[in-house]
């Protein structure tokens, strides 16, 4: 059943691959929902399907079949133009990988979703400076992506994120990539932001400490979620 306080739910979601050996199932009749306001976690080995399962949630690919649901909305019922503006506005994610442009600034890589919305090169450059200030990097602003940290990188791909202003947070594997105490910054910023602006949050992560700190996780194995162990004290949510 659809959950009317779901931010995100997934129904009977199948995803095949063409692969040499034959089709490859790599999400396998998945259901789950994520309640608004949840910060969650899905761990699982590499090769499960965490980022296949992180791009059908954002409206980055198309199941083989099942649905999507944004807030009891079906993705599959949006046309190309409102899927992509539903990424633009509603979804922010964030990849192992920062991904910015390096020749561009801090502030340049953060203002490109709100150009591509349309909006003025002014208002893009005020919401970017705000998200910087949010996760520490104004003064950073004006250099190079290319000049920044690795940990400093991943704090601009946060900002670049939630400069639109989404719902809903999906990260990928956000601190996969980082030494162990800027790893520890980042998972912090990202709690921070989600009780600060009341998001709702997923993450796909190997770091099952950091997945136990979550209101909630699941395990994804052989094209399935199943609950994993809650996060000490919060038994009863």
């Amino acid at each position: 059943m659809l959950s009317e306080s779901a931010a995100l739910a997934a129904r009977q979601l199948v995803k095949k691959f063409p692969s040499a050996a034959g089709e490859l199932t790599v999400l396998d009749g998945l259901t789950f929902n994520l309640q608004r306001g949840e910060m969650a976690a899905i761990t699982g080995p590499s090769g499960s399907g965490k980022t296949t399962l992180l791009y059908l949630l954002a409206g980055l690919d198309r199941p083989t079949s099942g649905e999507v649901f944004f807030e009891s909305e079906p993705l599959h019922s949006l046309g190309p133009d409102r899927l992509a503006a539903h990424r633009n506005s509603r979804v922010g994610f964030v990849w192992q990988l920062s991904n910015l442009l390096p020749d561009f600034t801090a502030r340049e890589n953060v203002m490109l979703p709100r150009l591509v919305r349309g909006d003025s090169a002014a208002d893009a450059a005020r919401a970017a400076d705000r998200w910087l200030g949010e996760v520490g990097l104004s003064a950073r602003a004006a250099h190079l992506a290319g000049e920044l940290s690795g940990g400093e990188q991943q704090r601009v791909s946060l900002a670049r994120a939630l400069v639109t202003e989404p719902k809903v947070l999906l990260a990928d594997e956000p601190t996969g990539n980082l030494d162990e105490a800027a790893g520890e910054q980042i998972f912090g910023l990202l709690q921070h932001l989600h009780r600060a602006h009341g998001l709702t949050s997923l993450l796909a992560t190997h770091n099952l400490p950091m997945a136990a700190r979550c209101d909630r996780q699941w395990r994804l194995e052989h094209g399935r979620l199943a609950p994993a162990a809650a996060a000490p004290g919060t038994e009863g949510l």
